[in-house]
């Protein structure tokens, strides 16, 4: 890859204008200046070849032109070569120099070749309408010498034509290629704006896919580490005051009842890490463990009481009709409850829990879950301003609902309201897309 661009600068470098190279080292596709390339060296040695042989020729025929007077025979080969030589500055300065020559091509004949270079400048590097005004300003500085000289004695209108002619064709061709590298500038920007706008999307995308993954690594395991905890500590508890003789020694079927509780505990976090793990690698065709839905949610409040919550849970929807509930819904259901559950149980442990779930078809799915607020807790600790609550709100968004939590008298409430489309509309838990027939 190194090698490739490298390969690339050095061929840009000798076949295009310095206006076009892609590191910005020109000054854009009007601009004069910058570092010259390879291939602006060439041209600009072909246009002064062009401006000297053109006045070599148009000296050497002075002698043949006896109408011509003494003092316009003396001047006119050092101007041409002046003129020859200023064609090198018509990159830094191509204005200037079609300015300084008009009195040039008012005069003389021998620098008539870098005339034309001059003009061609100013159609490429200079805005058309300034450009048509210098033209005139030397046709009114030449007409004079043509009317005088150019029209009893070099061809008469033919000449003048000729080189009215000459001079409009080298103007248009500077200002053709003026118009293709500016179209040339205007697409690479459009092709920058859009790879800049990939970028971000990308970027975007891959913000958002961060935040799925930690949205649902916090949903999972954070309800599933909290009962580990408090299984753990109430094991602890329990052996020291065993060993303080404040309590009756632990049995060993009590131990071995702890220990498998928080064995399966362990297991179901990491069964449920597998499964979130399946879904962000994308659909399984060979089918998976259910993802878990509104059914699941009496089970999840059971492993709450198990774990020594005091929990209340009040169920106020059509269980049929539910089968048609969009399955992300379901899942942000499930894991509203979740994390109300998980919340109380850090923040409130001694605390009592309601859960209510209510809604019907068409009317949506409200989920609440209320715990009261500990004795003597000041707001800073209640929940409400951790990772979890505003996953919950990304995901309640994402289904077209909402999430609102706060104090409310002397409970915390958590409230999430939810789409519910009319019976016969959505899919349950597990249907993420319906195969094609």
């Amino acid at each position: 890859m190194t090698d490739t661009g490298a390969r690339a600068r050095w061929e840009d470098r000798w076949l295009l204008p310095a206006e076009l190279l892609a590191d910005g080292s020109g000054r854009g596709a009007s601009g004069g200046g910058g570092r010259r390339t390879g291939r602006d060296w060439a041209v600009d040695v072909l246009l002064f070849l062009w401006a000297v042989g053109m006045w070599i020729v148009l000296t050497l025929t002075l002698p043949d032109r006896d109408y011509l007077p003494e003092w316009i025979v003396v001047i006119d080969p050092p101007l041409g070569a002046l003129a020859c030589l200023a064609v090198w500055w018509r990159r830094s300065h191509p204005l200037a120099l079609a300015l300084a020559l008009v009195p040039v091509g008012a005069v003389t004949s021998s620098g008539f070749g870098a005339l034309t270079v001059a003009i061609l400048t100013l159609g490429l590097r200079v805005p058309w309408r300034t450009g048509v005004l210098v033209i005139a300003l030397h046709f009114v500085a030449a007409l004079p010498y043509m009317l005088i000289y150019s029209l009893p004695h070099e061809g008469g209108w033919t000449t003048i034509a000729f080189i009215t002619a000459y001079y409009l064709f080298f103007f248009s061709w500077g200002a053709g290629m003026r118009v293709r590298r500016q179209l040339v500038v205007r697409l690479r920007e459009d092709a920058q704006r859009e790879r800049d706008e990939h970028a971000r999307r990308l970027a975007d995308a891959r913000r958002g896919e961060r935040e799925a993954i930690a949205r649902e690594m916090h949903d999972v395991l954070a309800h599933r580490i909290s009962l580990l905890s408090v299984h753990a500590g109430a094991l602890a508890y329990r052996t020291d005051r065993s060993a303080g003789g404040g309590a009756k020694p632990l049995t060993s079927a009590e131990i071995s009842d702890s220990a498998q509780i928080i064995r399966d505990t362990a297991h179901q976090a990491l069964e449920e890490l597998r499964e979130v793990l399946n879904v962000l690698r994308g659909p399984d065709p060979a089918g998976g463990r259910p993802q878990p839905g509104i059914a699941g949610i009496g089970e999840l409040v059971a492993e709450a009481e198990r774990a020594g919550q005091r929990v209340g849970l009040s169920v106020e929807y059509d269980h049929d009709a539910a089968d048609g509930l969009r399955g992300p819904v379901q899942r942000t259901a499930y894991r509203v409850v979740q994390e109300g559950l998980t919340n109380a149980r850090k923040h409130a442990p001694d605390a009592g829990v309601t859960v209510r779930v209510s809604g019907a078809p068409g009317e949506g799915l409200t989920v609440e879950v209320r715990n009261d607020l500990p004795a003597g807790a000041s707001p800073a600790q209640i929940p409400g301003a951790g990772a979890g609550l505003a996953g919950l709100e990304e995901r309640a968004a994402l289904d077209g609902g909402s999430l609102r939590h706060g104090i409310s008298d002397t409970a915390f409430e958590l409230v999430a309201r939810l789409p519910w489309g009319p019976a016969g509309q959505g899919r349950g838990p597990d249907a993420q897309q319906a195969p094609p027939h």
